[in-house]
């Protein structure tokens, strides 16, 4: 079972942003900004009062209209593809674009940098008409400041197939002061993490599976002293980077047990998601890392490694003994090459990180993904609304996600399997992203999405993986979320996110003798930048939900 946090609090009201003016949204972003750019004249931008509720019934547009949508850059694109012009793209201007006369533009925005990308464009006005963000501060933040359309009436007329798939326990989620500001995407999978550890290595070594923290110490030592599978001196019993995935197992796995009143006030959200810093057991999870990390038992530059690539790297050649991962995804390219390059090489999914009362915590997504909004500036929220409507139809979602049946997919007990093919590598590169409003494949059954889920994995991975997404699971808790978002967390959260990561590298790093002063000095720089008034707004927020 995992524990969902939801409250509604009492004694906090509509912020009352109706009335405010496209300037006032301008001085307000700008603010928040570190005002590297200049900041056009919004007014004028939307012809109407910033954030009130669009009219549904405005005239429909001359055909020849030009719907800009964001689309996420990853730099994965194949050679004589982008991101804006593919086989998708081509799709739905066909399917959508040309029957009601819009011609669909797509913006690409670096997924590594989406929110500062977002802030310039919201401020300078030149914004598509659809975008989207994983950060529900971010969102409410626009909408305080009079940048959103509402979309309720708009979702009303022209997004009933919309509304129909995502339901209302989805569209929830996009509800701020009692207003539609969001449409988030379904997400189907809430799981976030597994761990995995090399079996022919415990075999060689006759070891059992760790179960707990202890154990998975004494099995690090015994790979570091033993060297299995002829890694000699270069192996690393625990593969590790600068990433939620590798830390967050640890740090969520080794905190104690806790009453609500913890949970809610101990927690800080930043970003998309729930950072425990001030959690029991917090601290020691940090000074369990430091001493593998002195020990020799971590990769020794994890610091640098913020996106995986050399934890990947080490994985791949043999190094690694054990490891955190984002649930499968190294059941999809890396474990077959570390097969490929070490004959023999054999990786078990566990889940050993344990509390004081040997409980695997470990946090969950919300059933909610991404929060597609569509910017006050925009003169084109109908038509908006209308292709996220389209988009939902039963029809168009199924072959959005897997193509067409024979060049992109086979059947498989009534589930599409990609096929290994050039067309299939080519056109449904970045599927995940178009689909914006699913976070993972919707067949409309959950028995089968679970089924296909696992289908999307090499046929010898598949038992492999159905463990790891039960792993995902257990002990799992869904992060804590307001009516209102707190404005601290609006306010200090990009920063705070920067100042987490150093407090876990440089309390990782650490040396002997020194790790208290340092992660005392570390948490405290933390606090004093808004974490206090972070803990301050979540105390209020209890208090007022227990008069």
């Amino acid at each position: 079972m995992h524990k969902q946090f939801w409250f509604k609090t009492k004694g906090y009201g509509s912020i009352g942003t109706g009335a405010r003016t496209m300037r006032g949204w301008k001085q307000g972003l700008a603010l928040l900004l570190t005002s590297a750019f200049t900041i056009g004249a919004l007014a004028g931008c939307a012809g109407g009062t910033s954030g009130s509720e669009s009219s549904a019934n405005a005239p429909t547009p001359a055909s020849g209209t030009k719907l800009k949508i964001e689309v996420f850059e990853r730099g994965e694109a194949p050679a004589g593809i982008t991101v804006t012009d593919n086989y998708w793209t081509r799709y739905a201007q066909k399917q959508f674009g040309d029957p009601n006369g819009i011609e669909l533009s797509y913006v690409p925005v670096p997924r590594s940098e989406d929110v500062q990308k977002l802030n310039v464009m919201m401020a300078s006005g030149e914004v598509p008409d659809i975008i989207f963000t994983y950060d529900e501060n971010l969102v409410y933040k626009y909408a305080q400041q009079g940048g959103l359309h509402g979309l309720g009436q708009l979702l009303d007329e022209h997004g009933p197939n919309l509304k129909a798939y995502l339901g209302k326990d989805t569209l929830a989620y996009g509800t701020f002061d009692g207003k539609q500001y969001a449409i988030p995407a379904k997400r189907l999978n809430v799981g976030k993490y597994a761990s995995f550890i090399r079996q022919d290595w415990l075999d060689e070594l006759k070891l059992p599976m760790p179960q707990t923290t202890e154990e998975v110490y004494k099995t690090l030592k015994a790979f570091k002293e033993k060297k299995p599978g002829n890694s000699g001196d270069q192996v690393i019993p625990l593969g590790f980077s600068l990433t939620a995935a590798s830390y967050e197992p640890i740090v969520w796995g080794m905190t104690d047990e806790l009453n609500e009143e913890q949970r809610i006030t101990l927690t800080h959200q930043l970003g998309s998601r729930d950072y425990p810093t001030l959690l029991p057991g917090h601290k020691e999870a940090l000074r369990f890392m430091n001493k593998l990390y002195l020990e020799g038992l971590m990769s020794p530059d994890f610091a640098l490694d913020k996106d995986k690539k050399k934890l990947n790297q080490d994985i791949q050649t043999g190094k690694v003994g054990m490891f955190g991962a984002d649930g499968v995804e190294p059941l999809q390219n890396v474990y077959a090459n570390l097969q490929a390059n070490v004959p023999g090489a054999k990786l078990a999914a566990l889940d050993p990180y344990t509390n004081n009362a040997n409980k695997h915590h470990k946090p969950l997504y919300k059933p909610a993904g991404m929060y597609i909004i569509i910017p006050q500036a925009s003169q084109h929220a109908a038509e908006a609304i209308k292709y996220l409507d389209w988009m939902s139809q039963k029809n168009v979602l199924f072959t959005m996600q897997n193509g067409e049946e024979g060049k992109h997919y086979r059947l498989d007990q009534g589930i599409p399997v990609r096929l290994d093919t050039e067309d299939a590598k080519r056109d449904m590169f970045n599927t995940g992203d178009m689909v914006i409003i699913s976070n993972g494949l919707d067949l409309g059954d959950d028995e089968k999405n679970k089924v296909a889920d696992l289908m999307g994995l090499p046929a010898d991975y598949r038992e492999l993986g159905k463990k790891a997404k039960e792993i995902t699971m257990v002990d799992g808790i869904q992060p804590v979320r307001f009516d209102k978002p707190l404005d601290s967390q609006i306010q200090y959260g990009t920063m705070l996110q920067e100042k987490y990561d150093e407090l876990i590298a440089r309390s990782i790093l650490a040396k002997k003798g020194e790790f208290d002063q340092v992660y005392d000095m570390l948490l405290s720089e933390m606090m004093k930048s808004g974490g206090d008034a972070i803990l301050k707004e979540r105390q209020e927020r209890y208090k007022a939900m227990h008069p």
